[in-house]
């Protein structure tokens, strides 16, 4: 499935409703992840491509030395503003930037990171090989991208609850990007297009947990270009979408407290 445009759209209410929800549901474990590998490197300039909200430049900014230069970027200006109006401890230079031309010179950068982004990407070969461009020497490029649908139990219960809702015509955003570059022969093959050799590949399994199945349904739903697949359809039904998620994720986890698997992978590239 080819990744579409709308795919990339993260404005109006999303970047809050991400943030609130999506972020602790499913981003943080990951985020803390990035963060703990980079502070055992020596580094001190790091960029981050595709922030988001900025769950991962905030980790960065606890767990690195105040020395870190932390410049943090992203493509969607509302997620962009969103991110740099969140409290930090430290200064961050907050840059639009396209991960297929970053406007940075050559060898500028100890690491460069991005936490599941590159699969929003267009030509995946290209912003590897930039990310390899703006590396020092030695540099370390770690970024991660989920798994399989099937190995995330609340996005998969929520595309699925979403089919039964639109049989015609179903919302594929989850499968499609999110979900849809995880094979790891494929990102293998890109990034040697892009310049790096042996990479190292790691899988991790996290839990995702909520007070409440609405939470998650409200994150998937309302928190992610889903959104706009389902105002698509029939914009006036996104409450109706939003409960039918609910009580998909009710049905298979339970009424109250709710726990579903996440897993992704996690790669670690060298610059030569």
């Amino acid at each position: 499935m080819l990744a579409r445009e709308s795919d990339k759209v993260f404005a109006g209410s999303v970047p809050k409703v991400y943030d609130t929800y999506l972020v602790p549901l499913i981003f943080e474990p990951y985020a803390r992840d990035i963060a703990n590998r980079l502070s055992l490197l020596p580094v001190s300039r790091v960029l981050e491509i595709a922030c988001g909200t900025g769950v991962v430049t905030r980790a960065m900014s606890s767990a690195l030395p105040q020395s870190v230069q932390i410049v943090a970027t992203d493509l969607n200006q509302p997620m962009l503003d969103y991110a740099s109006s969140m409290p930090v401890s430290r200064d961050i230079e907050w840059r639009k930037a396209d991960a297929m031309a970053l406007p940075f010179q050559d060898e500028t950068f100890d690491a460069v990171v991005c936490q599941f982004g590159a699969m929003f990407f267009p030509d995946k070969p290209k912003a590897f090989s930039e990310a390899r461009r703006v590396l020092k020497k030695g540099g370390s490029y770690i970024f991660n991208v989920w798994d399989r649908i099937e190995e995330n139990e609340f996005a998969d219960v929520v595309t699925t609850s979403l089919a039964s809702l639109f049989p015609e015509d179903p919302p594929r955003f989850m499968p499609r990007t999110p979900h849809g570059y995880h094979d790891v022969a494929s990102i293998q093959r890109d990034l040697s297009s892009g310049g790096f050799t042996a990479p190292q590949i790691e899988t991790m399994s996290s839990r995702s947990r909520a007070e409440s199945p609405r939470v998650p349904a409200i994150a998937y739903c309302q928190g992610t270009p889903l959104r706009d697949e389902i105002e698509a359809r029939d914009a006036s039904r996104l409450e109706e979408a939003t409960d039918a998620a609910t009580q998909a994720i009710a049905s298979t986890f339970g009424e109250g407290n709710v726990d579903g698997k996440i897993q992704a992978h996690i790669i670690v590239a060298t610059r030569d």
